[in-house]
């Protein structure tokens, strides 16, 4: 079969210009709110979500690895951020945007060394069962944090450095409620009637119609914060007006770089998969990784937040026949010229509209299909995601990243269990004075107590042949095991004859030990 050439650079821009050119525009209007939600997620103005969106696009058009796939800032990231905004802040006023710019520069290094390391190959030891916890916890925390914006704010009384300006109190509780059951009546019913139009921009403008008419006094955009009044400029977050440059900073911003770095490519080689999948195409992970990388480090550069792919607005993007480099850069632009001419209108928006928008995307979000089918999943499956959701939920601050190294070690444990299981000996008595065991499986730490309790070590024939040829010594483990058991044999004996040991095992048999058992 030929091999499929790559696209030439004309092809990645100019294939598709009128279907790319209104793919963009349509993805920029639903890019608009949720940059703007994700600023309150993260704790910060809307323009830093806003510049961040814009930024990210234009750079991942043209350094990213997969054609019309969205970048922009993401609940995912935004959810760690809060922490280390709300430290920055209490270093300094002000400082907590700084210290968010600095951890995305140390975040797109990172995601560039990852590409390097080509860290898109270890996703293939990443089950099913940890993306399905990922998404799940990453809904359920995207949700959490729209309930203070519908009166049921479960940490009041902290002293939040003003936040109390986006809450909603006393009698704006019903009309708040009520605005935002409207507004998903809209974004769940209209697409029932036609999809030419977004149903989250069409809620959010219906939702602003209503509140500027009836003049209701609820939280607005403008309550979170400045919105841009131009374009983005180039700006050190180091300085005499910024954070230190010293090694406590970087001790301070790591953790939450290395783990945006891991959760934002890990929810963006999904998108990825996505994508490549609806499209019948592929795509390097690893250029991506790098892509990603220079695109957080630009966005950090120019006052933006640091982000990932969007798997909505991605899906949205292709579905509205976006192919190519030039759908991705058009949205970021229609972005920000609509923030620019839009902006009084944009101040205006209630934010029960927005909430009403991560409500819906945090059910999109969620793996509703896998939770439908539990009782079908196998239970090892079932307990990854489990591990993967509650240790995401129950670590202060909530931690993707540390959630998804516990289901994937839990599920390697699982794995290896059922590995172990496979290895058997089988006893064939040749005569009175002979007895050859036939090892079958992987001999190796999980399975050395099912090989040991396969011999009968009190039971000694003048001649004992272990023959290891459908077998597989992995590890110290297996080589201790297979020592174990001849040298008891022997003490009990018997003449012991190891056969059949395959290269690798012998290999590593006689470099760590039993070399005359080997030879013998």
């Amino acid at each position: 079969m030929a091999k499929r050439s790559s696209p030439t650079l004309v092809n990645q821009w100019f294939s598709n210009p009128s279907k790319d050119l209104l793919s963009g525009l349509v993805v920029a209007f639903a890019m608009i709110p949720e940059a703007i939600a994700f600023s309150g997620i993260a704790g910060v103005d809307p323009k830093v979500g806003l510049f961040g969106a814009f930024c990210l696009s234009l750079t991942i058009a043209v350094v990213g690895g997969r054609m019309a796939m969205i970048t922009s800032a993401t609940g995912s990231t935004a959810l760690l951020m809060t922490g280390l905004v709300a430290t920055g802040e209490a270093r300094g006023a002000g400082l907590g945007v700084q210290y968010l710019m600095v951890a995305g520069l140390v975040t797109g290094v990172l995601q560039i060394l990852w590409g390097y390391m080509r860290l898109a190959y270890q996703m293939r030891f990443v089950p099913q069962g940890v993306l399905s916890g990922f998404v799940n916890a990453l809904a359920l925390l995207i949700f959490q944090a729209q309930l203070p914006q519908l009166g049921l704010n479960l940490h009041a009384g902290d002293g939040d450095h003003g936040a109390s300006s986006l809450l909603p109190h006393g009698g704006q509780i019903p009309i708040v409620w009520g605005l935002v059951l409207l507004g998903l009546l809209i974004i769940y019913g209209l697409p029932r009637l036609t999809r030419v139009v977004p149903s989250q921009l069409v809620a959010i403008v219906v939702l602003t119609l209503i509140s500027v008419g009836f003049s209701f006094d609820i939280p607005t955009v403008s309550s979170l914060g400045t919105l841009p009044g131009g374009l983005p400029s180039f700006q050190l977050p180091f300085g005499a007006e910024g954070v230190p440059f010293n090694l406590d900073t970087l001790g301070l911003v790591l953790p939450t770089a290395l783990a945006i770095s891991l959760v934002g490519l890990m929810e963006t080689f999904l998108t990825q998969d996505i994508l490549d999948d609806k499209t019948d195409s592929t795509s390097n992970k690893n250029v991506e990784a790098r892509g990603q990388g220079m695109a957080n480090i630009v966005s950090s550069l120019f006052g933006g937040m640091a982000g990932c792919a969007l798997v909505g607005q991605s899906v949205m993007n292709v579905d509205n026949g976006g192919r190519t480099r030039l759908s991705t850069l058009f949205s970021g632009v229609s972005l920000l010229a609509m923030i620019l001419l839009a902006g009084p209108w944009l101040r205006q928006i209630p934010m029960a509209a927005l909430v009403a928008v991560m409500i819906s995307i945090a059910v999109s979000t969620a793996d509703i299909n896998g939770l439908r089918n539990l009782r079908r999943i196998p239970k090892s499956d079932t307990s990854v995601m489990v591990m993967t959701f509650a240790v995401t939920m129950l670590t202060t601050p909530h931690n993707l990243a540390l959630g998804v190294l516990a289901g994937v070690a839990l599920a390697g444990i699982l794995f290896s269990r059922k590995v172990a299981k496979v290895i058997r000996v089988e006893t064939i008595d040749v005569s009175d004075q002979e007895r050859r065991y036939r090892v079958v499986g992987q001999l190796f730490f999980v399975s050395k107590v099912y090989f040991l309790q396969g011999f009968d070590l009190h039971d000694h024939p003048e001649r004992i042949v272990i023959d290891l040829s459908s077998a597989h010594i992995w590890d110290q483990s297996g080589v201790a095991a297979l020592d174990q058991v001849i040298r008891k044999l022997r003490l009990g004996g018997s003449e012991v004859m190891v056969e059949g040991l395959n290269k690798e095992s012998l290999d590593l048999f006689e470099r760590i030990g039993g070399q005359e058992s080997a030879h013998a």
